[in-house]
Parts: C-alpha cells; sequence; structure tokens
C-alpha cells in the first residue's frame, strides 16, 4: 500500500495471472502432462509470479479503498483460498483429511503471529529502530482472536460429549455460529464504530490517509479488483496442481501428514505477508498488523464456520483440538502477541526476535513432532 501513484495496470501484473490461468486450462483438458518436471517448475513459477500480483492489486485497491478496508478485503480474499483448499482436501478422503481444517488454521495462525509479526519487527526496527501503532485495535484484534483460536483449538479436547479432539454436531454448530458472529462484530467494529482504532497514528479519523492526487482511478481499481480476484484463482488452482507432488515429497522427506497443513497457509499467507513487510519497511507498522491480525482473525472466523457446515451436512469427522506440544505453543504465542502488541504500542527488535525464535520452534515441531 504504498504511497505513489497508480495511473496504469503494469503489465506483468495482468500477463502473469492469465498465462497461469491459460497453462491451467491447458493441464485440466489434459492438453500437457501435469505431472512432468518441466510443467511442475513452470507452476510454481507461475504461482510465485500469481502472488506478487495479487499483493500489487490489493495495494492498489487499499489505496483507494483507504484503511482498514484494503487490509479486511486481502484477508478475506486470502481466506476464501484457505477455505477452498481445506474443503477440497475435506471431501478427498485423503489420509488425514479429517483434520486439515485443524492443522492448516493452527499453521495460519503461528505463521501470521510469529513469522510474520516477527520479520516485520525486525525489518521495521532495523531500518527505523522503534516504530508505533495503535494500542486500541491490536489490543482488539488479539482479545478476539484469542478467543476463537481457544474455542476452535483448544477446547474440543476437553468437552465430555465425544471422546477425542471435536465436538458434537450440536457443539459444532454452535461454535461455527458464534465464530461467524464474532468476527462480524469484529468487522463492523473496525470499519464503522471505531474505525479510528486502526488507522495509522498520523491519520485523523475523518480524513484519508493517502492523497487524493495519488489515489488510483476508479478504473483502474476496477481492473484491479478483476485482476486481484483472477490471481487469487490462479493461487488455488496452481496450489491444487501442485499439492500432490508436494505430498509426495512431504512422504519422501519423512515429514508428518500434519505438514501439509503448514505448507498451505504458507501458501495462501504469502499476499499478505509481502503486503505486510512492505508497510513495515515503509514505516507503517500501523498496516502491517492489521493486515497479520486481520489475516489470523479471519482464518479462524471465517473457516471453521465454513469447514463446520461442510462437516455436517456430508457428515464428515472434524478434528480441531490440538495435541499437547501445540496447544502450548499456541498459548504461548498469544500470550507473547499480548505483551507485544497489546501493552506500549511501540516494538522493537528485541520483540521481532522473540516471535522469530517461537516461530522456528513451531517449525521444528511441525517437521519433528
Amino acid at each position: 500500500m504504498v504511497a505513489n501513484s497508480h495511473d496504469r495496470v503494469p503489465l506483468w501484473t495482468s500477463a502473469i495471472p492469465i498465462a497461469a490461468l491459460v497453462g491451467l486450462a491447458l493441464i485440466l483438458t489434459g492438453t500437457v502432462y501435469a505431472g512432468s518436471a518441466p510443467v511442475l517448475v513452470l507452476a510454481a513459477l507461475f504461482l510465485g509470479g500469481s502472488v506478487f500480483a495479487a499483493v500489487h492489486h490489493a495495494e492498489v485497491l487499499a489505496l483507494r479503498l483507504g484503511e482498514p478496508f484494503g487490509s479486511i478485503l486481502l484477508a478475506v480474499s486470502v481466506t476464501i483460498i484457505e477455505v477452498a483448499l481445506i474443503v477440497s482436501i475435506l471431501l478427498s478422503d485423503a489420509p488425514g483429511s479429517s483434520a486439515v481444517a485443524r492443522d492448516t488454521v493452527y499453521a495460519a495462525v503461528m505463521i501470521v503471529l510469529n513469522g510474520i509479526v516477527g520479520l516485520c519487527l525486525v525489518v521495521g526496527s532495523i531500518r527505523h529502530r522503534e516504530q508505533s501503532f495503535r494500542i486500541d485495535g491490536a489490543a482488539a484484534t488479539l482479545s478476539v482472536l484469542c478467543t476463537l483460536a481457544i474455542v476452535a483449538l483448544v477446547l474440543p479436547n476437553y468437552t465430555l460429549a465425544t471422546r477425542g479432539p471435536t465436538y458434537a454436531p450440536q457443539q459444532l454448530l454452535v461454535v461455527g455460529v458464534v465464530s461467524l458472529i464474532l468476527y462480524m462484530t469484529f468487522v463492523f467494529v473496525q470499519t464503522v464504530r471505531h474505525r479510528e482504532y486502526f488507522l495509522e497514528l498520523s491519520t485523523l479519523p475523518d480524513h484519508s490517509s493517502v492523497p487524493l492526487a495519488q489515489q488510483p482511478s476508479n478504473r483502474i481499481a476496477a481492473a484491479s479488483l478483476v485482476l486481484l480476484l483472477l490471481s487469487l484463482v490462479a493461487v488455488v488452482l496452481l496450489a491444487k496442481v501442485l499439492s500432490k507432488p508436494l505430498d509426495a515429497a512431504i512422504v519422501g522427506a519423512g515429514l508428518p501428514p500434519s505438514f501439509v497443513g503448514v505448507v498451505i497457509a504458507a501458501i495462501v499467507l504469502l499476499p499478505e505477508s509481502m503486503a505486510a513487510l512492505k508497510a513495515a519497511h515503509a514505516n507503517r507498522l500501523q498496516s502491517s498488523v492489521n493486515l497479520a491480525l486481520g489475516s489470523a482473525l479471519a482464518s479462524i472466523g471465517l473457516t471453521i464456520p465454513t469447514v463446520a457446515v461442510v462437516s455436517l451436512a456430508l457428515d464428515r469427522p472434524l478434528e480441531l483440538g490440538l495435541n499437547g506440544e501445540h496447544t502450548v505453543l499456541l498459548v504461548m504465542t498469544l500470550v507473547i502477541s499480548f505483551l507485544t502488541l497489546g501493552t506500549t504500542g511501540r516494538t522493537n527488535v528485541l520483540q521481532g526476535a522473540v516471535h522469530l525464535v517461537i516461530f522456528a520452534i513451531f517449525l521444528l515441531l511441525s517437521a519433528i513432532p
């Protein structure tokens, strides 16, 4: 969400997603063989290019809409990708499919709160020493995120209606409904009732943070909206094409099946990660915080209700509760996140280093439980 002129659509941001979709059409129609090494390499390159294109178009729309609407748009777009991938795996009856929602949502929360936040704080503090953000918005977001994470990922282990890390159907229905209601309430607060909590410190609540002359035109914004959707569709379908080789690679490397959730979360969070890092580098930590926490919140608040409906409608098992070691890491992450983002409103390199250490431990335990 760079504050510069966006009076045209760069050629590469439209050419790459369109080329990716054309390649996907050739794969889906059987014109080219998806399992060949050159095709897989090309698919991976198109995936990366589509991610960067999505970041660009999301930035353009964020400039046009203003904060926090731009962050919400990107968070919801990315969550749509995540839900699509989870539901496709859930319906495939593949080994571990009943736990893919839990693994992906947990991985998304850990990647966001430790990986993305940690990198943003380190990158921002290296260039700007200390950075500031509005504590009211961060604390409010963390309170909702903590509630949803504990209810979705920890509480199922301690209910008596069913054995194991699952909810009974009635419990799952209620949890899905209240999760969606709480997320929508947060969006209302973020965009209407207390929008000023989520604006840059230098921005007045009734003024845009971007000069009107630097905002993209309606024509450019409309083109970016279409191209953002095309880029996200390309990312989803390319990730699906690469999923079987990825599964084989994970098995071949001796990694547990749950590591698929880490990879899915990493892929779908790439656009937000890039946008958050660019904002932190430009000394706009508020935008980074909005993007990071908003994506983690959307990952739970929208994914859990959706997979709950699919599970109940098709009578598919849905494992949600984390095991002991991951529960400890989740609780520690939430506590440290409150200390970092919910107390002083200022950050430094030490706080970023702490989050990155927790992220490294998360990757270690995901690969070697």
